[in-house]
This record gives C-alpha cells, sequence and structure tokens, in this order.
C-alpha cells in the first residue's frame, strides 16, 4: 500500500505532466491596473492586476472561459502577463496578483515561470504581491497555506483577499499570517452607517496589528466610507473613490480623493 503522502505526491506528479501536456490557450485576455493607496502618506502603494478581455471586455467574459483543463495553463499566463505588462507599463509599486490555488499542484515548480517572467523584464518579485482570486474555492487549506509559506519563502509577498467571507477567516489566518489581509467589500459597504460593521472590522484591525500584518479595505465608493475606515486605523485602501482600474494603463488619483 502507497502512503498517504506518496499518493499526493504521485498525484501531482501526474498533474504536473498533464499540464506540461498542454496546449496554448484558445482564448486570449489582457489586465486593468487598479491602484491601491496609502491614504496616511498620500501615495500610491501598489496596483492590483484584474483580468479583461482583449478589447477591455469584463473578467466574466475571460474567467467563463477557464475549466479544469485550461486552468493550469491559465493561472501560467495570468502571472506572465500581469508582470510583463507593469514593467511596460513603468510599474515602480507593488504589483498584486490573484492566483489560482487549484491550478498548483507542486508550488516550487509551478512558480518558475514567474520568476523567469520577472528577471526577464527587470520586475523585482520582492514587489510582487499574491493573492488568492475571488471565486475561487478552496478545498484544501493545508495544500494553499502550504502555498502561501513556499512563496513567501521565495521573497514575495502574500495577501489573503475577502477576509471574513468562506474561506478566508479565522481558521486559515491562524495556520498563516500574511503581509496583507484584504477585508470583504461587504463589510467596507456603508460601514459608516453600520455599528456592527464598524465593530468587526475595529476587532480585525486589532487583530491583525498584533499579529503584525497590514489591513487593506478594497471596494471604497465614498468618502464617509474613507473616513471611517481611515478613522478605525486602516491606511491601504483601494475603490472607485481613488480610481477606476485601468486598461493596459496605471491608474491616477484625483486630489480630492485623498479628502
Amino acid at each position: 500500500m502507497i502512503p498517504e503522502n506518496g499518493q499526493s505526491a504521485i498525484h501531482q506528479a501526474q498533474a504536473c505532466a498533464r499540464c506540461r501536456e498542454e496546449g496554448e490557450l484558445d482564448f486570449d485576455f489582457a489586465f486593468a491596473y487598479q491602484p491601491i493607496v496609502n491614504v496616511a502618506a498620500r501615495t500610491i502603494f501598489g496596483h492590483e492586476a484584474l483580468v479583461r478581455g482583449p478589447n477591455g471586455e469584463s473578467a466574466h467574459s475571460v474567467l467563463s472561459k477557464v475549466n479544469e483543463k485550461n486552468r493550469y495553463r491559465f493561472d501560467q499566463a495570468c502571472r506572465v502577463k500581469a508582470v510583463t505588462g507593469a514593467a511596460a507599463l513603468g510599474m515602480r509599486e507593488l504589483l498584486s496578483i490573484n492566483f489560482l490555488p487549484n491550478a498548483v499542484y507542486q508550488p516550487q515548480a509551478c512558480i518558475q515561470t514567474t520568476l523567469k517572467a520577472a528577471a526577464a523584464c527587470g520586475f523585482p518579485i520582492e514587489n510582487i504581491i499574491f493573492e488568492v482570486t475571488e471565486g475561487e474555492r478552496v478545498t484544501d487549506r493545508a495544500h494553499l497555506v502550504n502555498i502561501f509559506k513556499e512563496y513567501e519563502r521565495l521573497g514575495f509577498r502574500t495577501a489573503i483577499d475577502d477576509f471574513g467571507a468562506g474561506y478566508a477567516g479565522l481558521n486559515l489566518l491562524a495556520e498563516y499570517q500574511p503581509h496583507i489581509i484584504k477585508i470583504d467589500m461587504d463589510l467596507v459597504r456603508d460601514i459608516d452607517r453600520s455599528k456592527p460593521k464598524q465593530v468587526i472590522v475595529d476587532g480585525i484591525v486589532a487583530m491583525a496589528r498584533r499579529l503584525d500584518i497590514q489591513v487593506l479595505a478594497e471596494g471604497i465608493e465614498t468618502a464617509a466610507e474613507r473616513d471611517t475606515l481611515r478613522a478605525a486605523g486602516i491606511d491601504l485602501m483601494q475603490g472607485f473613490l481613488f480610481s477606476k482600474p485601468a486598461f493596459k494603463a496605471l491608474g491616477s488619483i484625483a486630489a480630492e480623493a485623498w479628502g
């Protein structure tokens, strides 16, 4: 009988072999980049790479074409296009890339394409943040933690997206402490008018501070949301109030968005 860890290794090896045999994607895509700001410093902290159709179509138009057979190739292509696109635009800030953990079989092997792309275009790997993509169902939390730890060991930054929703909760945080946690957008919306949301966010900020984790609030649409979150001690923010995603470009921040 093969031990459980041996079976896992065999499964991963078989999966990697299948991935190498896959052909090119039969659809194209591009990226928009949305700024992440530090409201305290009034600077752009980084940019999140958001997938779009080749002519700026919605993310759904692309993601609806991703399936079990092409998931690995798509994930690998996303990393390369996000990094090379950021370098071509002259990005000097951090670059946040969503990744598909279910497309990563062996973290050290699957990251090689990213490392080569970053080296080829001169983009520092310490400026890359890997975060789990929205809506990706992660059934194997131990595998996700293993991926995060390997990426951190290699010099990348890591982020847990949608904290407070689904897999991105306290159990995951107890096993792995990333550089950044991104508060779920549902907690941000109209937080200025919701005492329960304010209390929950206060708790997240206090917990993150003790764990030496930065907190990022995404989906900011109003000045009232910005001010409430700033009063809670959150400096990193992202949302339409500051800039919409810029297709194949780097967004800029209007002076009045800083408050």
